[in-house]
């Protein structure tokens, strides 16, 4: 028999890990063309070009290629467009956010003795926004599949003594013994059984088989996805130019993560015979990460007209903490509404997640000082991303990274930019493609992008302007088990960026 446990404290620390899946390997492990007007203007095509603060977070000797020491500030506002296809039903959805998108300056300390191999050394220091992770969409539909199953496929092989509350006990405090006792899952089976959405097959403490209390039919959804947070990266970089053609760099890299995602499934149904008539399922995740990862990078001018450049990204290596709050409400047109309301926040042990690294092949065409043409070509292997635990000796992520490696590929990504001058006014724009990380190629779909800007110089101060947009269909499950219903989206995700930069 399972001991009363008793709290009035809302906070546990879970023993088991809640359940991630690949779509959260995916998320932290992808970045997007981020920073100044100029570099988002022409697709992050930077590679072999350098001399732009965000360049530097493409090709550490990005820095070293700088005439004079600089300093640029970038604010973008993002919009992100969701058409959703679930069931029967079609939702549109367009969500706005700004955020501070670059930060950051470079000294430059030129050498005196005109004779000396190393030209100059260059110092930067730059945050740049890697990933908004602001999204916003619904699902909205008539299927065959209830989230009934979800509860069903979490309670087999949980005793239903473990899921009864006993003289003394709460709801509070039973769905927090569970969690520190038994996991997810049970928490899970907790939920299902409480709001009676699933009942023991027979009505002994040592049943661990459960059945469903609604029956086949229709089942009218509606599924909210909302998210907000970023992924930034911190560089402190140092870069030389050697001789007139060599320019060298190394950056290391901090990283972070702020999170928070909410998914709320509203259930009705009409079916005959059915138990269970209306489900109101909440989730709430707040993620918090940091990390660390370097870089080294060289640009070699071929020619006055031909540049190549290569830069290597180690993996990065995050450690994560995570907290989370569930809410269930369902109603019954025979016995009326069961609301079952932990007020209880999830505390869970922090875990280690490692990114893929990354490499990058670079080349461009300068016309003097008319104009360029630059493109990058990068490789990223999403299927060596892996979850790590480090309060459990055993792999605790073992299926989930076996997962990841038959479910995520390589993936290259090409990126194409052009500027042309006029006197004081720059013209730009740009093009650019990725793979999608999974195999299947559905779950995320291939990325095609495109870009246009210009700039003006003031001479000291100089004013960019950027606007990108890119399209790609995505299928993501509205849960990792049990409604695995998938949600076809077309994204549109389009920003502008304005950066101001100038001498120091």
């Amino acid at each position: 028999m399972k001991k009363i446990f008793i709290t009035m404290a809302v906070c546990i620390t879970a023993i088991s890990m809640k359940a991630q899946d690949v779509s959260d390997a995916v998320l932290f492990s992808s970045e997007n063309v981020t920073g100044t007007a100029r570099y988002r203007a022409m697709s992050g095509a930077f590679g072999a070009l350098g001399g732009d603060l965000s360049a530097i977070g493409n090709n550490p000797a990005s820095s070293a290629v700088f005439l004079n020491s600089t300093a640029s500030l970038s604010i973008s506002g993002y919009t992100i467009s969701n058409d959703s296809f679930y069931g029967d039903g079609l939702a549109i959805n367009d969500d706005t956010s700004g955020k501070l998108n670059q930060l950051g300056g470079v000294f430059v300390f030129n050498n005196r003795d005109e004779n000396a191999a190393f030209k100059k050394f260059t110092l930067g220091l730059n945050y740049n926004l890697t990933q908004n992770l602001d999204d916003e969409y619904f699902a909205f539909g008539e299927t065959q599949n209830s989230i009934d199953q979800f509860f069903l496929e979490n309670a087999q092989g949980i005793p239903l003594d473990l899921l009864q509350l006993q003289d003394g006990e709460s709801i509070s405090s039973l769905y927090s013994f569970l969690g520190e006792t038994q996991g997810y899952a049970a928490q899970q089976a907790f939920l299902g059984f409480q709001g009676f959405i699933i009942d023991p097959e027979m009505d002994d403490p040592d049943n661990t088989t459960y059945i469903s209390n609604l029956t086949n039919g229709n089942f009218l959804q509606d599924y909210a996805y909302r998210s907000n947070g970023l992924n930034g990266k911190f560089s402190i970089n140092g870069g030389a130019q050697i001789n007139d053609d060599l320019y060298l760099g190394v950056n290391l890299n901090t990283h972070f993560i702020d999170y928070e995602r909410q998914t709320v499934l509203f259930e009705t149904n009409n079916n005959s015979g059915s138990g269970i008539n209306e489900i109101f399922f909440e989730n709430n995740l707040r993620t918090f990460g940091n990390g660390f990862s370097a870089q080294v990078g060289g640009i070699y001018k071929v020619s006055p007209m031909f540049r190549l450049g290569l830069s290597l990204e180690t993996p990065t290596w995050y450690n994560i903490s995570e907290e989370t709050t569930q809410y269930l409400d369902t109603f019954s047109n025979d016995e009326g509404s069961a609301v079952v309301n932990p007020n209880v926040i999830n505390i869970y042990p922090e875990y280690n997640f490692k990114t893929p690294g990354k490499y990058t092949l670079s080349g461009a065409i300068l016309f003097g000082k008319q104009g360029l043409i630059s493109l990058d070509y990068s490789y990223k292997d999403y299927s060596n991303t892996e979850f790590d635990s480090q309060f459990n000796s055993s792999n605790t992520f073992a299926d989930l990274n076996n997962n990841i490696k038959n479910t995520l590929q390589g993936a290259t990504s090409i990126n194409i930019g052009g500027e042309y001058r006029i006197r004081e006014w720059s013209l730009r724009g740009g093009f650019r493609y990725q793979e999608s990380p999974y195999k299947d190629e559905t779950t995320i779909g291939d990325l095609k992008g495109y870009s246009a800007g210009f700039g003006y110089d003031f001479g000291n101060i100089k004013l960019g302007l950027a606007y990108d947009i890119y399209e790609q269909d995505r299928s993501p499950q509205l849960y990792s088990i049990g409604l695995t219903n998938r949600a076809n989206i077309n994204t549109t995700n389009s920003s502008f960026t304005a950066t101001l930069s100038f001498g120091l």
